[in-house]
C-alpha cells in the first residue's frame, strides 16, 4: 500500500504538492481526465499512481491497477480463448484503470493494438486512465511496436484530457544503496 502521504515529496522537489492534494480529491474523473507519470526508473511514479487509485478508491470508487505487459498478455490469453469481448468490457468497469510500467518491455503488433483498443474505449467514455512510463512521447513509437501511426492515435486520446506529471531525479533505490556505502552513482 502507497499512500500520498508517505512520499518523499523532498525528494522530488520539483513536484507540486498542491497538484497532487488536488489530484487526491478525485475531481479530475468528473470529466474523465487522465494523468501521465513519466520518468527515469525509481524516481515514484509507481508510489504516485497506486497513492492515487487508494485516494480514488476512498472515495468509494473502483480502481484496477496492473502493469502495461501484464494486462497485453491478459489481453492476448483473452483473444486466444475468445473472450476479449468481454475481458475489454471489465475494463470499462473501473472508475481510474492504472496502468504501470508503459514501455519498460516491448509489446509485439498485437498486444499494442490491444492496448490501444483499451486506450480508445476508455477515451471514448470518458474514463480515467494513470499511467506510468519511462519514455518521452517521441519514443512511444517503440511502445506500439514501431507503429508511429497507433502510437500517435494513442497520445492524441491520453494527451486529450490529460495531466502530464514529468518527474526527474536519481532512482530512490540508487540514492538509498548509495547512501548506505553499497553503490555509486550512475553516471548521467
Amino acid at each position: 500500500m502507497k499512500r500520498l502521504e508517505d512520499f518523499d515529496f523532498n525528494a522530488q522537489p520539483a513536484l507540486d504538492r498542491r497538484l497532487f492534494a488536488e489530484l487526491a480529491t478525485g475531481r479530475f474523473l468528473q470529466d474523465g481526465r487522465n494523468l501521465l507519470l513519466l520518468g527515469p526508473p525509481g524516481v515514484g511514479k509507481t508510489h504516485l499512481s497506486i497513492a492515487l487509485g487508494i485516494c480514488v478508491a476512498e472515495l468509494g470508487h473502483r480502481v484496477y491497477c496492473t502493469s502495461a505487459m501484464e494486462l497485453a498478455q491478459k489481453l492476448t490469453r483473452a483473444v486466444d480463448s475468445n473472450r476479449l469481448q468481454r475481458e475489454l468490457n471489465a475494463l470499462q468497469q473501473p472508475k481510474v484503470l492504472i496502468l504501470d510500467e508503459v514501455g519498460y518491455l516491448p509489446f509485439d503488433a498485437v498486444q499494442a493494438s490491444l492496448l490501444f483498443q483499451v486506450i480508445a474505449r476508455r477515451y471514448q467514455r470518458q474514463q480515467s486512465l494513470i499511467m506510468t512510463s519511462n519514455k518521452v512521447f517521441g519514443e512511444w513509437g517503440q511502445i506500439f511496436a514501431n507503429d508511429a501511426i497507433m502510437a500517435s492515435a494513442a497520445l492524441d486520446r491520453l494527451l486529450h484530457r490529460s495531466t502530464v506529471i514529468n518527474i526527474r531525479g536519481e532512482s530512490y533505490r540508487l540514492r538509498e544503496k548509495r547512501q548506505a556505502g553499497t553503490a555509486h552513482a550512475l553516471p548521467a
